[in-house]
């Protein structure tokens, strides 16, 4: 049996919001496997906060940026230790000057983005040298693009949050924004059901009967419970089926047809600290 420590199950807790000895249960189950423990939890009916959640916190910033003629947009994390770093005018102006060479450089990955180079040293050797100016440690934790006919980026007040979406046409800058804050706020996995992984949809479906099964639902009906589970989660975690925030009468897609019916979403990026 693993050995599961108090702050194990504290941090569990953290990320699912179930009770204390539900994730001591769940942890000794997944013998410590915290992905497994979600699932668990899960599967015997919890509500669990997003297992997006990142299972350890991090200060920094995330910043998003567009190029100026709106046809490739990134957003950038960087981590650091403390909050006192993260606000410090150094490492802003610091994580400024990498999205500037981000947005002509366009670089493929986190691996590209290291590899660039800054005032004659690689973005690495330069964090080296932040590493060592505040002591703390820090690197280049996430990088997203999207390349579109139109981009949009969002940094959510504070730093510690931002969104890039892309459309097919250009000329809605508004309704752009408006789906960038949308997927800031509701977080979505996807931009359509069609667009979700199988693996995501198998262990959806499998949560789903394991739940009903436990309810004393009969065999034979659990595989149309599991799927109307599905369609619930496709509706509350796929961007064009989501409710729009802005007006809760609407789906994302009856908005964006409303706005121009041949309107379409190419993707979207999310970065959060923590996550």
């Amino acid at each position: 049996m693993a050995n599961i420590t108090a702050a194990e199950v504290n941090k569990l807790r953290k990320m699912t919001g179930a009770g204390m000895m539900d994730c001591k249960r769940a942890l000794v189950e997944a013998e410590g496997d915290f992905d497994k423990a979600i699932d668990i939890l899960r599967k015997k009916g919890q509500k669990v906060a997003s297992k997006r959640a990142d299972k350890e916190a991090n200060e920094g910033i995330v910043l998003a940026k567009t190029t100026s003629d709106n046809k490739f947009a990134a957003v950038l994390k960087i981590s650091c230790e403390t909050d006192f770093v993260a606000k410090n005018e150094d490492f802003i102006n610091f994580v400024n000057s990498i999205m500037d060479k981000i947005l002509a450089e366009k670089p493929a990955d986190v691996a590209a983005v290291n590899s660039m180079k800054l005032n004659d040293l690689t973005v690495e050797e330069n964090v080296t040298e932040m590493i060592g100016k505040t002591g703390e440690k820090m690197e280049v934790a996430g990088y997203e693009f999207i390349e579109a006919e139109s981009v949009n980026a969002y940094n959510h007040m504070g730093s510690k949050l931002a969104t890039i979406l892309g459309f097919n046409k250009s000329g809605y800058e508004d309704a752009g924004h408006q789906l960038a804050m949308q997927v800031a706020a509701m977080n979505p996995v996807a931009v359509d059901k069609d667009d979700v992984s199988q693996d995501v949809i198998d262990k959806e479906i499998e949560i789903g009967k394991d739940i009903a099964r436990q309810e004393g639902k009969k065999e034979e009906l659990l595989e149309k419970i599991a799927m109307g589970k599905l369609n619930k989660f496709f509706k509350e975690n796929t961007l064009l089926n989501q409710v729009f925030v802005r007006d809760s009468k609407k789906t994302v897609s009856q908005f964006l047809k409303e706005t121009d019916a041949d309107l379409k979403v190419t993707g979207f990026k999310r970065l959060m600290l923590g996550a």
